[in-house]
């Protein structure tokens, strides 16, 4: 039909326009459209001519005909969803309700009735020729608003992703006034309510930036500004989905908007983007050694470096070793015996930085009691294939110890499970047993890893040699058992903020925070990339380390109101009152945090 409708459009818009030049258009599309079959289809056989005669009823089914079709298409045009963005500045097509020739369609077609009433030649007075003439005219503005219905009508309902004029933007002319979009189908429409929570079906579909965008804007994507946060999540998502091309895509973005010198949030997205890269390259080429060598990473000796300066240069995890060390001073200081010997069991030493901090609480003790109840100290530690290392560290301790007159020992085991026992760890009916497990669970496999479920043995053997008092520090992180996208997530917000943190104690270009950050890369990678035993950290967040306790037989320590105010005194000290970290007693346990952020908790049990 020459209207470029299939079928269901009334033959007598077609009669009118037969005539209609349509070259106007930039292209003709061949297409049902959505208005077929809501019109009626009893407008048929309508007459070949508008000047012959018409009775009553032919003229009102007509003017019936006609403000249906103007209802329904001012139905759809208040259906059409508003966009967010603009290709052109054109007229309005509902502009054409308010101009003359719409707005005399009344007098249009009474004029038309007039003549066709009465036929041609019914009038022998001289007006027969005056009727024609109005005819012919009335005829003309007949075709031109038909003209203009039918444009307004391809506004409403073309799909502007087909359409595309010469500089390549929609052809399509965008509603200004009201600010409607007349670019996509009915379905399209119904469609986009949608689209944001549903996921691309193809490697060619595009993943929406956003859960708040709408669908007019991620048509515009290139152009606007897309979160790193919401990035890492799609790209998470992908990968789940196994749905690798597009994960690739997102995380080329992900690198373009990102740098290792940026914001701390740039140099996070820059890290999880290379996770994120070497899991994907991974699954395609199954490359176990890559994994493998991930894993390894976090034992070699720079890493081990790089995670005692982030202990010792961090307040967060500073604060933590300290508040687990005032927790065990205040255990021995209640106990009131007349002399004192402290045995700390303790699962990694590292290089022993924490344990200078110890060592100055034992010496002020010891003057506050003028020396009369000597306090020692015993550390036993495990080898974990670094002895000799390890043993390096003791003799530093040692000649801390002598300087500040303080009693110290120091062990050092091949770590075995079966060790874990008062023989094996050369306990003594006088010690006061203390067990720091301080950011060293996390890297002991559980029951989601293996069967042997070495996080409960450890803990239930330590259980049964009846400590004084166990420490337990960690990083409030949800990095174990949770699905790979909510680990993604809270990696990059814990990451992020953890070096906002560092920004206001620790220089950007600084020896020592480059060489945290590359420890913090290498643990990313190894959170993100890795699965099974390779993903070595396996951090929880506190309600799940405390719920694990519990079952293990352990029981609370409740934290003094006296612990948090001194703790908190040496973190306005370390920090000069910064008002971004902040000290509090959390659910039995000491938290440590960055403007609202939880970075690590510290509890205490028997």
């Amino acid at each position: 039909m020459s209207s470029g409708f299939s079928g269901g459009f009334p033959d007598f818009f077609n009669n009118i326009n037969s005539t209609v030049n349509r070259n106007s258009y930039n292209q003709q599309l061949n297409y049902r459209s959505p208005l077929a079959g809501i019109l009626s289809d009893t407008m048929v056989n309508p007459r070949s001519d508008l000047i012959g005669k018409r009775s009553l009823a032919e003229f009102q089914q007509q003017q019936q005909q006609l403000q249906q079709f103007r209802q329904q298409s001012s139905i759809y045009s208040r259906n059409v969803k508003p966009r967010g963005y603009y290709q052109q500045q054109q007229p309005s097509p509902l502009d054409l309700y308010s101009s003359p020739e719409i707005s005399s369609v009344s007098n249009v077609t009474s004029s038309s009735s007039s003549v066709s009433r009465y036929g041609n030649g019914s009038f022998n007075d001289g007006r027969d020729s005056k009727y024609r003439v109005n005819a012919v005219n009335n005829q003309e503005r007949d075709k031109k608003m038909l003209h203009r219905l039918q444009e307004l009508e391809k506004e409403l309902l073309l799909d502007d992703d087909e359409i595309v004029n010469e500089n390549g933007n929609d052809a399509v002319s965008v509603v200004t006034d009201t600010e409607w979009s007349g670019t996509r189908t009915i379905q399209k429409l119904l469609n986009d309510t949608v689209s944001v929570a549903k996921k691309p079906e193809t490697n060619n579909s595009f993943v929406s930036p956003s859960p708040t965008t709408s669908s007019s804007s991620s048509c515009a994507s290139s152009s606007s500004t897309v979160s790193t946060k919401q990035l890492i999540s799609d790209a998470a998502e992908a990968i789940t989905d196994g749905k690798t091309d597009i994960a690739l895509e997102l995380i080329t973005r992900l690198k373009q908007i990102s740098s290792a010198r940026g914001t701390p949030e740039q140099r996070i997205g820059f890290y999880i983007a290379s996770a994120l890269r070497t899991r994907v390259e991974r699954v395609n080429t199954m490359m176990e050694s890559q994994q493998a060598s991930s894993a390894a990473e976090l034992y070699k000796k720079e890493h081990i470096l790089s995670t005692q300066l982030m202990y010792d240069k961090s307040p967060c995890f500073k604060l933590a070793f300290m508040g687990a060390y005032n927790v065990i001073m205040q255990t021995v200081s209640g106990l009131r015996r007349p002399e004192r010997k402290i045995h700390v069991v303790d699962f990694d030493v590292g290089h022993g930085f924490q344990y200078v901090y110890l060592l100055h609480e034992i010496a002020a003790a010891r003057k506050l009691d003028n020396g009369l109840f000597p306090i020692s100290l015993k550390l036993t530690t495990f080898g974990n294939g670094g002895v000799e290392r390890l043993k390096l560290v003791g003799d530093r301790l040692k000649l801390l110890s002598n300087k500040l007159g303080v009693s110290f020992n120091y062990n050092v085991l091949e770590f075995k499970l079966s060790e874990i026992s008062t023989h094996g760890l050369g306990l003594e009916n006088d010690d006061v047993l203390a067990v720091n497990f301080a950011f060293k669970l996390k890297i002991l496999p559980d029951e989601s890893v293996t069967t042997e479920n070495l996080r409960d043995e450890v803990l239930r053997r330590v259980k049964g040699l009846s400590p004084a008092v166990v420490t337990v520090a960690e990083q409030e992180l949800n990095g174990n058992t949770s699905s790979f996208m909510t680990r993604v997530n809270d990696a990059f917000s814990y990451y992020t903020m953890f070096l906002d943190s560092c920004d206001a104690t620790i220089p950007k270009d600084s020896l020592e925070r480059v060489k945290i950050e590359e420890g913090l890369s290498r643990r990313i990678v190894n959170s993100v990339a890795c699965e099974g035993r390779d993903r070595v950290e396996r951090c929880e967040v506190f309600g799940k380390w405390r719920a694990r306790m519990r079952m293990a037989g352990f029981e609370s320590i409740p934290v003094s109101q006296f612990t948090v105010e001194s703790l908190l005194t040496k973190l306005n000290s370390g920090t000069r009152g910064n008002p971004g970290f902040t000290v509090k007693e959390d659910s039995g346990g000491i938290s440590f945090g960055w403007l609202g952020r939880t970075l690590t908790v510290v509890s205490a049990w028997h």
